[in-house]
């Protein structure tokens, strides 16, 4: 159920392993032929109650593909005995929420022939064009003229941080996060440059983006930032935070947030945090008990922006 609910219209689940190609290697897995074959059976059950179509089973790997709409499973749930559809509001809502056994419904379409949701443009094109979600108005105040404006807007913060740690220096910021990610304009900006990102969205948000984010061919979750993120010591080269320090002002204390940073961090990792001038500067305070070589600066907009950077370059 919960592959089914993050799989997109028209996508595509590879199993490889136990039970695919068991009468070659139920020996080698310790298991008995009736085991396997049982098992694989009631596999092939779930995933065409789940309207899935088998692509193809070759050697130890087997491909499904969820559809592009609900229109036929709709039809034929009562003779497939499938799950019942879930009628929980927020389809999108994963932080802390329980799984229920029931298929997560696609977005209703006229035809057969359509993608539930809307088709997304493939690769290298997906990532600047406007995503269906904001076409269809899902998000409150985002247009396909706001989400360009978003893209060029980080195209020049981009720009402007290149000025202060050097993005483009032989892969050394390979591993990034941008820990308020909106609708993925940072990452987008980034992809230039040999890195990958991983885009959060603060659960603490009126407006749930990640969606978005999916929709662009980005990778991202969810978060609170007053609580540790769920990753080992050492994981990122880079950190962005835009923002952040003014959401979570009155929730956590900025050294426990700057804390789980530190500890996700990489040696002579770098951070950009960007937040008004009167939070900067609180949190400058507190960087300096890390001992974190920080410093303001000012952003794209100049000296007499209220928003400034706080720069931490650990390699210096």
């Amino acid at each position: 159920m919960e592959i089914d609910r993050v799989l997109r219209p028209g996508g595509y689940w590879v199993l490889s392993g136990p039970p695919i190609n068991w009468k070659n290697m139920y020996i080698g897995w310790k298991r008995t032929p009736q085991d396997l074959e049982a098992e694989q059976n009631e596999l092939e059950d779930l995933a065409r109650k789940l309207c899935w179509k088998k692509v193809i089973e070759k050697g130890i790997f087997a491909v499904w593909q969820k559809p592009t709409n609900h229109i036929h499973c709709a039809k034929k749930a009562k003779v497939l005995n499938s799950p019942p559809f879930c009628v929980r509001p927020g389809p999108d809502a994963a932080w802390y929420d329980k799984m229920d056994i029931c298929m997560s419904p696609l977005p209703k379409v006229e035809a057969t022939e359509e993608t539930a949701g809307g088709a997304l443009a493939k690769w290298p094109k997906r990532l600047n064009a406007v995503p269906p979600r904001v076409l269809s108005g899902s998000i409150k105040g985002l247009t396909a003229e706001t989400f360009t404006h978003d893209n060029q807007i980080w195209n020049k913060r981009i720009s402007n941080y290149e000025y202060y740690i050097r993005l483009s220096q032989g892969g050394k910021y390979r591993n990034v996060m941008d820990m308020n990610a909106g609708i993925g304009g940072f990452a987008a900006a980034m992809s230039k440059y040999p890195a990958w990102v991983m885009n959060v969205v603060p659960v603490n948000l009126a407006n749930n983006t990640l969606g978005i984010i999916y929709e662009r061919g980005l990778i991202g979750t969810y978060m609170d930032w007053c609580e540790g993120f769920s990753t080992y010591p050492r994981t990122y080269d880079l950190i962005h935070s835009h923002g952040i320090f003014s959401i979570y002002m009155e929730k956590c204390d900025i050294i426990e947030i700057l804390l789980e940073m530190d500890r996700i961090l990489r040696p002579d990792g770098a951070v950009i945090i960007r937040d008004h001038v009167d939070v900067v500067a609180k949190v400058k305070r507190e960087a300096d008990r890390l001992q974190w070589n920080s410093r303001i600066v000012h952003t794209e907009m100049g000296p007499f922006h209220p928003e400034k950077l706080l720069v931490v370059d650990n390699s210096l």
